[in-house]
């Protein structure tokens, strides 16, 4: 199922330590600390206003930290000498241009980002977007954009993946698909870090799990560690999170005028 995503290196190690990230003086992520490790589905989870988002953004060099370091085998994403082979991701959807088509699009990321072009219909036909390769962005359906955004992300064959709400959108097949697709690149070393509202879904293929609230870790470890006295995931997550989202309608980082998540 997955040829074409083995011939990489093995999968990199995230790791997160005592991290620090202030907006207008307020702590949106407070001393967080977490390992990612490889062949493991690592889901991250917390309510509106966690940190999960600023955390990722500051990982793959969108943001800068107030303290702390975020790297991806001992090196931050700045760092990277080509960022595209160690570390994969999707936050806010794919981030093409819905006038491109999907070869287009992905053929232009690979240009630029020094990769051979024989890798578009790698990953097109990876991630279920090979008959549909020559629509444009625009007509896709928002599980379509989401497989588009994946495919962008498995470009350089890369140690670590990383992927913000990559079921959003998706029907049941897409859902089941995706279960099996990050379950295989697991499988296969990758490292792979889910963040997601979808407590089930995360339930279904996480290995391991962190779960934030107000910029702190309150819990991680192995999935059964975190749901140990509770029926489920999502039990053991409103036990811990109760009370403690936060809603904010302020831009968060210095650029993006993202609101922080």
């Amino acid at each position: 199922m997955l040829t074409g995503v083995a011939a990489r290196e093995a999968g990199a190690v995230i790791e997160i330590s005592k991290l620090v990230k202030k907006h207008r003086g307020r702590s949106v992520v407070d001393d967080v600390s977490f390992n990612v490790r490889p062949g493991r589905v690592t889901g991250f989870l917390g309510p509106n206003g966690a940190g999960k988002s600023s955390t990722l953004r500051i990982l793959l060099g969108l943001d800068r930290a107030d303290g702390g370091s975020a790297l991806i085998d001992g090196v931050s994403y700045r760092k990277l000498p080509t960022p595209l082979t160690k570390v994969g991701a999707m936050l806010d959807g794919p981030g093409a241009s819905k006038g491109r088509t999907a070869r287009s699009h992905l053929r232009w990321v690979a240009i630029a980002a020094g990769l051979p072009q024989s890798r578009v219909d790698e990953v097109l036909e990876l991630t279920g977007l090979h008959d549909a390769a020559d629509t444009r962005i625009g007509a896709f359906s928002l599980g379509m954009g989401q497989r588009l955004g994946i495919a962008t992300a498995l470009l350089g064959r890369p140690a670590a993946l990383v992927l913000d709400e990559p079921m959003n959108g998706l029907d049941p097949d897409g859902i089941r698909w995706m279960r099996g697709f990050l379950g295989g690149l697991a499988e296969q070393g990758t490292t792979v870090l889910v963040s997601s509202h979808l407590m089930g879904e995360v339930e279904a293929i996480a290995d391991d799990v962190i779960i934030i609230a107000r910029g702190k870790v309150l819990a991680q470890g192995t999935l059964d560690e975190v749901r140990k006295g509770h029926e489920s995931l999502e039990d053991a997550f409103f036990a811990l999170t109760d009370g403690l989202a936060q809603y904010r309608s302020e831009a968060h980082d210095n650029k993006g005028g993202e609101t922080a998540r």
